[in-house]
């Protein structure tokens, strides 16, 4: 799949809590973008941020070549690039690694996603949704502030929501919701933190349910060369960013 080097100019920016919706537009146009990509940041004008920040692709406009990238400020890099005004320009290399397994139409369909973890399944939902597929999707956080752009997730398929506080949703975690007892899936496909994608694959393991998850490991290069992202599977030692970051449940050591 072709890879891109290139400038973005950003032109909507939305703040949120702890997260913002970068919105960025390419003068050329876009390659080919598979849901559960991600691309590579370049940070510029921070002393401390050497290598380029890896970010799950949000939403992909291909009629006027944007990206959108839901990034949560969780270190110098990501707090530097929330920073970034309205005209500012963005490297990024893209796109990189392997994306979902598209399920076949008819086939019933949950996108599980937890915390910024919901952030590559907006794509996704959008991509299945206009290949005649109408998904659920099950999101949860810890509290209600952290369910981003919750109303345009809820036009894209059913949707479900916990929080651990109870403020919106069920109360509890993702796999506490009722709908696993109320509803049953031909696929699953999950992202957010280690634990809880652990606890849905364990979940669709022993429902019988194909399961994907895309993974989160730390990232350098995204290329495959640095080797900081090693992920343990039946086929040994491999990199996230380059088998990766979507692997059948199946594959991984859990």
């Amino acid at each position: 799949m072709t890879k891109q080097i290139a400038d973005f100019k950003l032109v909507e920016k939305q703040d949120f809590s702890r997260s913002v919706l970068l919105r960025l537009r390419s003068d050329q146009p876009l390659p080919a973008i598979q849901p559960g990509q991600f691309v590579q940041v370049r940070v510029d004008d921070s002393p401390s941020t050497y290598l380029r920040r890896p970010i799950s692709i949000h939403d992909v406009d291909f009629q006027q070549n944007e990206i959108s990238l839901l990034v949560q400020q969780v270190g110098e890099g990501t707090r530097h690039l929330a920073q970034a005004k309205e005209g500012d320009v963005i490297n990024m290399v893209f796109p990189l690694g392997n994306g979902f397994t598209c399920p076949e139409v008819g086939e019933k369909v949950l996108l599980v996603g937890g915390g910024i973890g919901i952030a590559p399944l907006f794509y996704f939902a959008k991509v299945l949704k206009k290949n005649g597929i109408n998904p659920s999707l099950l999101l949860g956080g810890k509290t209600e502030t952290d369910l981003l752009r919750l109303s345009d997730y809820q036009q894209l398929g059913e949707t479900f929501v916990t929080t651990e506080d109870g403020s919106l949703g069920e109360k509890g975690f993702v796999t506490m919701h009722s709908i696993w007892q109320k509803q049953n899936f031909d696929k699953i496909y999950v992202c957010g933190p280690k634990p809880m994608m652990k606890a849905v694959a364990k979940l669709a393991d022993e429902k019988s349910i194909w399961c994907e998850v895309s993974l989160e490991n730390l990232m350098a290069c995204g290329l495959g060369a640095c080797l900081c992202c090693v992920e343990d599977t039946v086929d040994g030692n491999v990199c996230v960013c380059k088998e990766g970051p979507v692997f059948n449940t199946r594959r991984l050591k859990w």
